[in-house]
């Protein structure tokens, strides 16, 4: 149960912070708009009744998707962390909601594959752009003593308003139907929620969101912040050790996720009836992993405190190496509970990653560390659903992919321990 007195001052604490209320409010439509947005896409080429789908088309739009995106992020990132984040969230939101117009009219001309997943790809990237924008802001308007906290309270709440979102996709398609013209009118209600995001975004005064300009603050052109964004990214994770090892965790548990998100669409695909799509046993193994995450969400702050990032992470890899070998039957069922399970272990290794990033690198280059990472967790992703593809069977039942997943949590184990030590270790 939730101690009441601690969920009261944790009220308390941010009823304090009127900018960060705001920026909550942000987050909490932009991430309604993402989940909606995305399940549309979902429902729209991977489920819809007009489109044939194989394990290599579910492949190759996660790719055209997430890749193209996760490779310029952190010379975009640089933008972050140079021009005042207030107007790039504007400017972000604005371009967002004007891909997202431009999908629905793809959806509502019968479009094929790639010119939708082209223009998904952009209005996904504004959205990650974003994203990384808020992160990148919180502790701006937080105070240090409350990050760790503050950033539970807004992942909870960003990810709640996603699941709502993905649920308005369910409503929307049994009103509109599972064709082409019902993914158009889901895809088209998004720009509401991202014009909301827009607003909010522009009522911030000048400059409170940062960066601050420090002395290790990328200094010169334009050019060459964005252009060496890759490289100061990088070299600012290789430098603190407490980023490197909680990001190399995270790049664990995303594989994992990848082999196992490609398992259970192939499964109910060709599991599924004559004239069904399989979309019912996909949302609740999604809602299963998103309430799981959730639940993560509201335990991680007392992890944490209790035994520090590391150990937290640690052992967060190490039950979920455990939990992966409860799928290997390929039962949907099963894997729907395991899928809750590691929804809680991945989330406290994402908070886990976001922590260390928001607490140990400079604001100045935070921007461009927050890209990064949004690379490596769709990067792994994709990679993971790739290679997955490339060996799954037509009807999905291979065990040892499961057993794959459980040895790759180890080895994230294995690394991320051998980082700290590293790190710990006297010169």
């Amino acid at each position: 149960m939730v101690d009441a007195g601690a969920a009261g001052a944790l009220w308390r604490a941010v009823r304090a912070l009127p900018m960060f209320r705001r920026l909550l409010a942000i987050r909490m439509v932009s991430q309604f708009a993402d989940g909606l947005f995305q399940a549309g896409l979902a429902g729209g080429l991977i489920f819809s009744t007009e489109r044939a789908t194989t394990a290599w088309a579910i492949a190759g739009s996660f790719a055209v998707l997430f890749l193209p995106y996760s490779l310029l992020g952190p010379f975009a990132g640089a933008l972050l962390d140079r021009w005042d984040r207030r107007w790039v969230l504007v400017w972000a939101n604005a371009g967002r909601m004007l891909l997202v117009v431009v999908v629905a009219a793809l959806f509502v001309a019968g479009a094929p594959d790639v010119p939708l997943l082209c223009g998904a790809l952009l209005a996904n990237g504004f959205a990650r752009f974003v994203a990384s924008g808020l992160a990148a802001a919180l502790p701006d308007v937080v105070p240090r003593g409350d990050v760790v906290a503050m950033n539970s309270v807004a992942t909870a709440a960003g990810s709640a308003l996603a699941v709502l979102g993905a649920t308005a996709m369910l409503a929307l398609r049994f009103l509109f139907g599972a064709n082409d013209s019902g993914s158009a009118v889901i895809v088209a209600v998004v720009a509401v929620p991202v014009l909301a995001a827009l607003i909010l975004s522009a009522r911030f005064p000048a400059g409170a969101l940062g960066p601050a300009d420090t002395r290790r603050a990328v200094h010169g052109s334009v050019f060459y912040a964005v252009s060496t964004g890759w490289v100061h990214g990088l070299r600012t994770v290789a430098a603190r050790p407490t980023v490197t090892a909680t990001l190399t965790a995270l790049a664990a548990h995303r594989m994992a996720f990848g082999i196992n998100t490609l398992l259970v669409f192939v499964l109910v695909r060709h599991g599924a009836a004559p004239g069904k799509t399989g979309l019912a046993p996909s949302a609740l193994f999604g809602a299963a992993t998103a309430a799981g995450a959730f639940v993560g969400i509201i335990g991680m702050p007392v992890l944490v405190n209790r035994w520090g990032r590391f150990a937290t992470t640690s052992a967060a890899l190490g039950t979920a190496a455990v939990i992966q070998l409860g799928g290997v039957g390929l039962r949907i069922p099963m894997l729907v509970g395991c899928g809750f399970l590691l929804g809680i272990a991945g989330q406290v290794v994402k908070l886990c990653a976001d922590s260390a990033i928001q607490l140990d690198v400079d604001d100045a280059l935070r921007g461009q560390v927050f890209a990064v990472q949004d690379s490596l967790f769709w990067v792994a992703f994709v990679a993971a659903v790739a290679l997955t593809a490339a060996v799954i069977p037509a009807d999905g039942h291979s065990p040892a992919l499961v057993a794959a997943g459980s040895v790759i949590y180890l080895a994230g184990l294995a690394a991320t321990t051998f980082l700290v030590r590293a790190a710990r270790r006297p010169e």
